[in-house]
């Protein structure tokens, strides 16, 4: 009878492990998260609606990100970057935005990111690893008004293949600031280049202004967010 049941709890087990790895159990799993998130995001919008608010399309994460110069730490990047707060109407961002400190004041090295809900401002996050970045490197008496009008163009989904869009970051360095705008896929070309479009037009870039490209695959090989670069447009 022992034999019998080890076997039956070995068949068990098996017949478990089996279903943990069945594609078909995964694809349901991943479906229903979508579903729960979408009818979550829907119930969310009414509740703003009866309360007299504008929702959003995007419910939206501010983070922060503060180093000490010249000083190296063993803080991985992951756990310095902080979560400020979180908004999903109109009126919740305005509010948000106009207690942010402004670009001028802030010390450097720092970083601001602006980024939908779920997605972390990381290159290996799932929404950003097969992705990339536009870069854009402005003089810092002038980054501040940039930086406004793209935090306007992606909370209220002006930019062209704004769903392919994760979030923008604002780098404040030492000689210079740089606007970033993260998107999902690198290997989508026509989305790419449209995305860079749409930056161009929502913030009226001069044309002496250069815009630089890099996946973040690249940047995890080399460990760097802005040299490097692979295509300029």
């Amino acid at each position: 009878m022992e034999v019998v049941a080890e076997k039956k709890e070995f068949d068990t087990n098996k017949n478990s492990s089996s279903n943990a790895l069945d594609p078909s159990s995964t694809l349901s799993t991943i479906a229903n998260a979508a579903a729960d998130k979408e009818a979550e995001d829907r119930e969310r919008q009414a509740r703003d609606l009866n309360a007299g608010f504008h929702p959003l399309k995007h419910k939206f994460v501010y983070w922060y990100t503060r180093r000490t110069p010249g000083v190296r730490s063993q803080t991985s990047y992951e756990d310095n970057i902080k979560k400020i707060v979180d908004f999903s109407t109109v009126e919740a961002f305005w509010v948000c935005y106009c207690h942010l400190a402004r670009p001028s004041s802030l010390p450097n090295p720092t970083d601001l990111h602006l980024f939908k809900e779920g997605i972390r401002p990381l290159w290996e996050d799932s929404a950003n690893c097969n992705g990339g970045k536009w870069i854009i490197r402005f003089k810092k008496a002038i980054s501040g008004r940039f930086w406004e009008d793209l935090v306007l163009a992606l909370v209220g989904d002006q930019l062209d293949y704004g769903d392919n869009v994760c979030g923008v970051v604002l780098s404040i360095r030492f000689n210079e600031d740089i606007l970033s705008v993260w998107n999902r896929n690198a290997s989508d070309h026509q989305a790419v280049m449209g995305l860079r479009d749409a930056i161009k037009r929502h913030l009226k870039l001069p044309h002496s202004y250069v815009m630089e490209y890099k996946p973040h695959d690249a940047s995890l090989r080399d460990n760097s967010s802005y040299r490097n670069t692979w295509l300029r447009g």
